[in-house]
């Protein structure tokens, strides 16, 4: 009867490659969960919630009274995009939002709107989301532009 022997190599060779497919399974389901974490929080935190214009800067120029009397509302079509409206003295515009799979990007559109939507209608990046403001400057370039929304 042959008896069966395991060269030390083999066996470190194997349990090393275990170990690595276990944990990059345990990444994966690190990263999943993260990412569930975060659609939840900006579904709870974010989606059909109210919104107003807390502080809007261009080039230090500031641009707020222009939105007085606005609410907006971001809406759930997928966590990553969905409808938008602006809604002032009983007028909707309708736009749309987009954001990106860690919701560090936040896109509005707004296809024909008031002059004063054009400020708004960009890429921008989340700065703070720290409700009920959240902040927000230009995705992407150093432009002196600053949007604080107001959850309300």
């Amino acid at each position: 009867m042959k008896k069966f022997s395991c060269h030390p190599a083999l066996f470190l060779l194997s349990t090393l490659t275990m170990l690595m497919v276990i944990n990059g399974c345990a990444k994966e389901a690190i990263e999943a969960a993260q990412a569930t974490y975060a659609q939840q929080q900006f579904e709870d935190n974010i989606l059909n919630k109210n919104f107003r214009v807390h502080l809007a800067t261009d080039n230090g120029l500031d641009l707020t009274p222009q939105y007085t009397g606005y609410t907006y509302v971001l809406y759930k079509g997928t966590y990553f995009n969905g409808a938008m409206t602006a809604v002032k003295n009983g007028v909707t515009y309708n736009g749309s939002w987009s954001s990106n799979d860690d919701y560090s990007k936040l896109t509005i559109t707004f296809p024909s709107t008031p002059a004063e939507f054009v400020f708004l209608i960009r890429e921008w990046r989340f700065t703070k989301k720290s409700l009920p403001i959240m902040e927000l400057a230009p995705w992407g370039t150093t432009e002196p532009k600053v949007l604080h929304m107001e959850q309300f």
